[in-house]
């Protein structure tokens, strides 16, 4: 029978401008993101991709859910979503600050 653990997926607080690999899923596993949390940091502006890439596939542009989406100065976004995701499957984002954080919530199938 199947295990369900419901945490804290992952938590990062990625550099400016780069792609980073905020969670992927472990092999034998599914996940189900609950929520995703976007914080800026900062006192500017700052905007966020969110891309979700089946079996760690190179990223392209249909795996974005968010695409520069702006973040008001000293904000957080909270996107409820729902995403199912596979054993290998990887969320990706790209921030234009370093001073933006974002966190996944979910549960984890085993």
């Amino acid at each position: 029978m199947a295990t369900t653990t419901y945490k804290v997926l992952a938590q990062s607080a990625p550099s400016a401008t780069t792609n980073t690999d905020v969670y992927t899923v472990p092999a034998a596993t599914q996940a189900v993101i609950s929520t995703i949390v976007v914080c800026n940091r900062n006192n500017a502006t700052a905007t966020y991709r969110i891309a979700i890439r089946p079996a760690g596939a190179a990223i392209a542009n249909q795996h974005y859910i968010a695409y520069d989406v702006v973040l008001a100065a000293s904000d957080s976004t909270t996107l409820t979503l729902g995403i199912t995701l596979g054993a290998t499957d990887v969320v990706t984002v790209y921030c234009s600050t370093a001073t933006t954080s974002v966190s996944v919530f979910g549960s984890q199938i085993a």
